[in-house]
């Protein structure tokens, strides 16, 4: 039917048919024949000449006589592209901020900055954006206490949206980790009703609009008190009954009431069991390869991103993480810690006596003390650690086969333990904190098939809007 329609137009109606659409048409063309590539793919690309299509924010915009130059990006890179277009492009709402969708050709780059820019035949923007209202301006650095105030927004500023990509790469490297050393990934579960840091830090969840009915016999929705998960560990122990290695990565929350960066409500947190051990050092090697592991992943897929944290947020630091890269990491006792800090001429704080619990101050002077490289903190005292650490039996200081891994900077970063696999000795520890009702399926796993095992928590990493 089109055909025959088409026959019918006189000749000078489709001659001027033709002419007025065919600048549109050809547009409509090249929009449908070009890639779709990402910033940081046309930042890498050696070819030029290739039409390509672009979709992203702007950057910068550069209006000019006869040209227009744009920075565009979209997430994929920190650096943006550089866009070189007709000033005929040129619109009103083309601003700082806005949405675009580029068509054009790559071009190698005039500029020693990048390689190749994109020179375009077609912009459009799709999302519009007020540069007066919008809160983050154009030639301003910002301070991290103003950008916090805009949680919705703040993952478009240089310094979070590097932070979130090498929180992916961090993540990435992580998982492949495990998986390269045949870990079974576990989901545990985000409701629980296991406290298994025996902190009573919880939050407690009940359907909304609930009421606590003195009355009813069974007022929880679960039967039994549920809580927002403090850690998967003791689910994930039941995983070593049938997993020679299992890890779970997933949301952890506490209801620690307090304002400071290391007690965070929400953080997503590392967990790894390994069955047939009886050493903490088969523990200290899984801990010290994944750091190493997941470190390297990152400097070498965000070099840029951890460069600009390198420059304005911990400058001097790089030369430290290579030297954590390089070195072997300490190791000593928890006695020998208590030693150090007792000799020291340094006034600290909190209490340095055997059988206190190491502070941040105390873990940053011990890092410190051995070379600013990572150590290795054993054999903690058994009053210090939870039910299912393995009791050494060692006198005159009773301690547990426990270990913490301290950091410069920050201090512990990870910690773990061996687990308590004998029946008689958790039977008792349990009894005297009154707690074998309670975990009576915890013994029960003792009966069944139980092994020597330990776990550790490698990582944990605060959540985007915490």
């Amino acid at each position: 039917m089109m055909s025959l329609t088409l026959q019918r137009i006189p000749a000078f109606s489709s001659a001027l048919f033709c002419r007025c659409s065919s600048k549109s048409f050809q547009r409509h063309c090249s929009r449908i024949s070009s890639k779709k590539v990402r910033v940081s793919d046309a930042l890498s690309s050696e070819e030029t000449g290739a039409n390509v299509r672009i979709q992203g924010w702007v950057r910068s915009v550069r209006p000019q006589k006869d040209n227009l130059f744009l920075h565009l990006n979209d997430g994929s890179s920190l650096q943006p592209l550089q866009v070189v277009a007709s000033s005929h492009l040129n619109t009103r709402d083309l601003t700082f901020g806005c949405a675009v969708d580029i068509t054009g050709t790559l071009e190698k780059s005039p500029s020693k900055r990048q390689n190749v820019e994109l020179h375009a035949q077609h912009i459009k923007v799709v999302g519009e954006c007020n540069p007066v209202d919008f809160p983050f301006k154009i030639k301003e650095r910002h301070s991290l206490e103003y950008v916090r105030q805009f949680p919705h927004l703040r993952c478009r500023t240089n310094a979070f949206s590097s932070l979130l990509r090498i929180r992916s790469e961090a993540t990435a490297a992580i998982q492949s980790f495990f998986r390269d050393n045949g870990y079974v990934q576990i989901h545990t579960p985000v409701i629980t009703s296991n406290d298994c840091e025996g902190a009573g830090e919880l939050f407690q969840v009940e359907p909304a609009g609930h009421k606590n009915d003195s009355d009813d016999p069974n007022p929880h929705f679960f039967s039994v008190p549920a809580y927002l998960t403090v850690s998967g560990q003791l689910h994930l122990e039941v995983m070593a009954g049938a997993f020679s290695a299992a890890y779970t990565f997933g949301p952890t929350f506490r209801a620690e009431n307090s304002q400071s960066r290391r007690h965070l409500a929400e953080f997503y947190m590392v967990e790894a069991e390994i069955a047939f051990t009886e050493s903490l050092e088969d523990l200290m090697k899984v801990m010290e390869d994944l750091f190493k592991a997941a470190t390297e992943h990152v400097l070498s897929s965000c070099a840029e991103d951890v460069e600009l944290f390198h420059k304005y947020t911990a400058p001097g630091r790089r030369d430290q993480v290579d030297l954590m890269l390089k070195r072997k990491f300490n190791v000593i006792s928890y006695t020998e810690a208590i030693d150090i800090l007792k000799s020291s001429s340094q006034n600290f704080t909190f209490s340095t006596e055997w059988g206190c619990d190491l502070q941040t101050e105390h873990e940053k002077f011990l890092v410190k003390h051995c070379g600013n490289v990572p150590v290795f903190v054993i054999n903690y005292p058994y009053e210090l650690k939870p039910f299912y650490a393995r009791d050494n039996q060692d006198q005159p200081n009773h301690t547990a086969a426990a270990v913490d891994l301290l950091v410069p900077g920050v201090g512990e970063l990870c910690g773990g333990s061996l687990r308590e696999e004998r029946l008689e000795l958790l039977s008792q520890r349990l009894a005297q904190a009154g707690l074998a009702d309670t975990y009576a399926w915890y013994l029960q796993l003792r009966e069944f098939g139980s092994v020597p095992h330990g776990s550790h928590t490698p990582a944990c990493f605060e959540t985007v809007f915490s």
